[in-house]
């Protein structure tokens, strides 16, 4: 098949299950029809876990992916998925006290966990901004832009840079700190850095405040300078206020995800000298990734430690953010290999992740290729971010 029917193949394949497979499985299955807004979790086979909570996270997630797929497609009911996500985050999950917003709810709507979740607060940023982005609402951008100042009023580190990982719900000291049972209970993490500053990003792009520059070129360079490590181009992951690396561990998603958003971040910036520097690292993570992670059958593995690897299964939201880190890495080189590798990303999430049967993805695939059901199709963490975002990236670069 020649380069341009490839292109148009592709276009049309991302296009098919971006709308059918993923935007319409969330229309279809995940809206709480008792409690208003959407399910908290629901098992691979389609069966709705009564009394499951609701995270900050997924509502979050499907508040932007809704709100992204208005923008590029102006479809009235993503329209709707999307205005739902926003009355149910800011009727239940913002807290009109303290500010900010709760990190999980009950079924019924009420906080099961008050904590200021930094990584949550960013997610917020992220998904008013998109909501604004579709609609011009006025409200979620205002929003958007007090959580802005309350981060940088509580979370911001001035001594050491960077942001704190974790307040209590008025904002305090904590030690609750980590994001989930797989995090270690550390003051600063690379996932809420690089959510930081993907959320600013984005508010940046309707919201040219200086403060706000400054503080974005002030977080790509704390990525620089401290979460990328210089030697072997992967993402350190864990970190006390001094910014002491806590971890050995490799997160071959993260590292490419990393590479394009850092990217991403720079050019919305539009300072040159710190895009040529961010240019080079970002490279050198798409070409990391691409020397160790990539398994023959065209699959990203999920962790290695200075050992080796240490988790071989492949989740599905590293398959996604390959597609479109290696793909970034080709417009950035122009070298044909990286092209290759997003296309080999796509065949693999094809032919393992994509739920033919029952719709949207599932978690993940061991390295045999047998598929993981024990975790849920829809849960906290299991969203429609990675993979929507996923397609409609490729779509926009296609």
């Amino acid at each position: 098949m020649n380069m341009e029917n490839l292109v148009t193949t592709w276009k049309a394949d991302l296009e098919r299950e971006l709308k059918d497979n993923i935007l319409g499985f969330w229309m279809k299955y995940t809206l709480d029809k008792q409690h208003g807004g959407f399910l908290g979790e629901i098992t691979p086979d389609l069966h709705v876990i009564e009394g499951a909570e609701k995270s900050l996270v997924l509502n979050t997630r499907i508040l932007w992916t809704f709100s992204a797929a208005y923008r590029i497609y102006r479809n009235p009911e993503y329209l709707q998925m999307a205005e739902r996500a926003y009355e149910y985050v800011t009727e239940h999950f913002l807290d009109s006290e303290y500010g900010g917003l709760f990190w999980m709810l009950s079924a019924e709507g009420t906080p099961t966990d008050d904590k200021k979740q930094v990584y949550g607060q960013a997610f917020a940023i992220y998904a008013l901004t998109e909501y604004h982005r579709a609609t011009g609402h006025e409200e979620s951008l205002s929003l958007a832009i007090k959580l802005f100042h309350l981060l940088e009023k509580y979370s911001y580190d001035p001594q050491y840079k960077g942001y704190l990982e974790a307040h209590t719900r008025d904002w305090k000291v904590t030690d609750n700190l980590s994001l989930s049972d797989k995090d270690l209970n550390e003051k600063k993490s690379m996932n809420t850095h690089l959510h930081v500053m993907e959320a600013y990003t984005n508010l940046l792009r309707v919201w040219p405040s200086d403060e706000l520059k400054v503080q974005l070129a002030e977080l790509i360079e704390v990525t620089l300078d401290h979460i990328v490590d210089p030697i072997t181009s992967h993402f350190k992951l864990f970190f006390n206020e001094e910014w002491q690396v806590k971890s050995d561990h490799i997160s071959y998603g993260h590292d490419i995800e990393g590479s394009w958003l850092l990217l991403e971040a720079a050019e919305v910036l539009g300072n040159a000298d710190l895009l040529e520097r961010t240019k080079i690292v970002a490279i050198a993570m798409a070409e990391a990734t691409y020397v160790e992670g990539i398994d023959p059958d065209g699959g990203i593995l999920n962790e290695a430690n200075a050992e080796g690897l240490i988790d071989t299964d492949k989740d599905w939201w590293p398959q996604a953010e390959a597609m479109v880190g290696f793909y970034n890495a080709f417009q950035m080189t122009d070298d044909v290999k990286y092209k290759q590798a997003a296309l080999d990303s796509w065949s693999f999430i094809q032919k393992y992740i994509v739920d033919h049967e029952h719709g949207e993805w599932i978690w993940s695939v061991t390295r045999e290729g047998v598929p993981n059901l024990e975790h849920s199709k829809v849960s906290p963490w299991k969203c429609p971010y990675h993979n929507g975002r996923a397609c409609m990236e490729m779509l926009e670069r296609l």
